[in-house]
C-alpha cells in the first residue's frame, strides 16, 4: 500500500473506532486492551528494539528497559503479595504498619521513575557523551524524589503520560509528522479527521447513557476503576462514584474517549505495517510474537487482572522504548513547522 492507501485506511479505522466508542465504549475498551494491546506490544518492543529505540547509543535500549522494570515492580509486587502473602489464622493477609507504608513509599516512586525515563530519553537523544548522560540522568533523579510525592507528579507521570497522553497524543503526533512529511491531501485528511472524531465523542449525545454489560462492568470493577477515579481526579477534581463512571453523561463521554483512543492507537500501528514494516523479523521471532500473543488472549480470557500484571512488564517496555521516538516526533514537527514559517517559504 502505498502512502495515500494507508492514510485513507487510517480515515476508515479513526471511523469506525469513534463509531464503536460511542455503541460499546467500556466493551471496546476491555477488547481492545486484551487482544490489540498484547500484539501491539510485542510487535513493536521488536521494531523499536532493532532500531536501537531511535536512540544514538547501541546500548541505551538496556537503560531504558532497566527503568521499564523499576517502573513494573512497584505496581506488581502488591498484586502478587496479597496473591501469595503470608495469612493469619483466619485467612487473611498479614498487613503490618511497615509493609503498606513500604508499598506507599514505592508507589509515589512510580511517578519519578516515569519522570526520569521521559526526560531522560530526551537527554539520550541529545548527546552521546557519557558524563554529559550520567549528570544529567542524576539530575533527573535528584529532581523526580524531590517531587515524587506530589499529586501533580503523579498525575501526569503516574495516570497520564503512559496512558492517554502515550496512545493519544503522540499519536496525533505522529499523525501531524506524517501530514507535514508527505504535505498530501490524504495526510492532512487523516489529521483533519483524528481531530473531529475526538470532538464528536465530547459533544455528540453528550446524554445517551450506553452502560457497561454485567461482564464488562464487573471486569472494569477489578482492573480499570481505580483508573476512572484517577482520570475524573486528574480533570475534575472530584472522586467518582460508581454511578459517576457507569451511569452519568462524564462517566460515558471520558469511557468513549479512552475507548477510541487505545483502539486506534492500536489499528494505527497495524496499519502502517508496509511503511513501519515491524513484520520483516527473522521467522523464529515472528513465531515467537505470535504465540506470546496467543498465550496472552488466553490469559486474559482466563482471568483479565491476571492478564494485566503479567503482561505490565510488557506494556511498560513498549511505553519506555517509544519515549526517545517521541522526542523526535516533536523535533520534527518543529523542523517542518519551521520550513513553512520561513520567510519566502512557499
Amino acid at each position: 500500500m502505498n502512502t495515500n492507501q494507508i492514510n485513507y485506511l487510517n480515515i476508515g479505522l479513526m471511523i469506525l473506532s469513534c463509531i464503536v466508542a460511542f455503541i460499546m465504549p467500556f466493551e471496546l475498551f476491555l477488547f481492545s486492551y486484551a487482544i490489540l494491546g498484547p500484539l501491539h506490544y510485542l510487535t513493536e518492543i521488536t521494531w523499536l528494539h532493532k532500531r536501537q529505540c531511535f536512540s544514538p547509543g547501541k546500548k541505551d535500549f538496556i537503560l531504558l528497559g532497566i527503568l521499564a522494570l523499576l517502573i513494573t515492580i512497584p505496581n506488581v509486587l502488591p498484586y502478587f503479595y496479597f496473591m501469595w502473602g503470608p495469612k493469619d489464622t483466619d485467612g487473611h493477609i498479614i498487613m503490618t504498619a511497615e509493609i503498606d507504608s513500604f508499598f506507599t513509599f514505592i508507589s509515589h516512586s512510580v511517578s519519578a521513575i516515569i519522570f526520569v525515563a521521559f526526560a531522560g530519553s530526551a537527554i539520550l537523544i541529545i548527546t552521546k557523551e557519557t558524563v554529559k548522560r550520567v549528570v544529567g540522568f542524576l539530575i533527573l533523579a535528584i529532581i523526580g524524589y524531590a517531587f515524587h510525592s506530589e499529586k501533580f507528579m503523579f498525575i501526569l507521570f503516574a495516570v497520564l503520560l503512559p496512558t492517554l497522553v502515550h496512545v493519544y497524543l503522540f499519536t496525533g503526533a505522529f499523525i501531524l509528522t506524517g501530514a507535514l512529511k508527505s504535505k498530501s491531501t490524504s495526510g492532512i485528511l487523516s489529521l483533519v479527521v483524528f481531530i473531529v472524531c475526538t470532538a464528536s465523542l465530547f459533544l455528540l449525545f453528550p446524554h445517551v447513557i450506553t452502560s457497561p454489560s454485567p461482564y464488562a462492568e464487573k471486569t472494569y470493577d477489578a482492573t480499570f476503576f481505580m483508573y476512572s477515579q484517577q482520570l475524573f481526579d486528574a480533570f475534575l477534581h472530584i472522586e467518582a462514584t460508581r454511578n459517576m463512571i457507569y451511569f452519568s453523561s462524564t462517566g460515558i463521554i471520558l469511557a468513549r474517549f479512552v475507548a477510541f483512543a487505545y483502539t486506534y492507537h492500536y489499528l494505527n500501528w497495524f496499519s502502517k505495517t508496509s511503511i513501519i514494516k515491524w513484520h520483516q523479523v527473522p521467522r523464529k521471532s515472528l513465531i515467537t510474537v505470535l504465540v506470546l500473543w496467543l498465550l496472552s488472549v488466553a490469559l486474559y480470557i482466563s482471568d483479565y487482572k491476571t492478564g494485566i500484571m503479567a503482561l505490565f512488564l510488557l506494556s511498560f517496555i513498549h511505553v519506555v522504548f517509544e519515549f526517545p521516538l517521541n522526542f523526535q516526533s516533536f523535533k520534527d514537527i518543529g523542523i517542518e513547522l519551521k520550513r513553512r514559517l520561513k520567510p519566502g517559504k512557499t
